[in-house]
């Protein structure tokens, strides 16, 4: 054999064995929270309260009849101005024909 192809053949094995080596995990830690199981999915379950203005402006956009990027781009806008202060558009009336 060829200087070359020993070369070769050694990289070839090396790369094999510490292939396996990195491979290899330890045993994940256990958790010692003291909360049970059903503690845990009770938290996570909770629902979150809405502020009023949240709420008016899912009214709102419920009114209008607004789903998915719609009612999202109106919530955000209907929430950045309750929090500036300023009153919430209402509801517009429906147009007259």
């Amino acid at each position: 054999m060829t200087f070359t192809s020993r070369l070769a053949a050694v990289a070839l094995a090396s790369l094999l064995v510490t292939g396996t080596a990195f491979a290899q995990t330890t045993a994940p830690a256990t958790k010692t929270d003291t909360k049970t199981d059903a503690a845990v999915t009770a938290d996570k379950k909770a629902p979150k309260e809405r502020s009023a203005e949240s709420l008016e402006c899912s009214k709102q956009a419920d009114a209008k009849g607004l789903k998915g990027k719609e009612r999202k781009k109106f919530r955000r806008e209907c929430m950045k101005e309750a929090k500036a202060g300023t009153a919430a558009p209402a509801a517009p009336a429906a147009d007259k024909k």
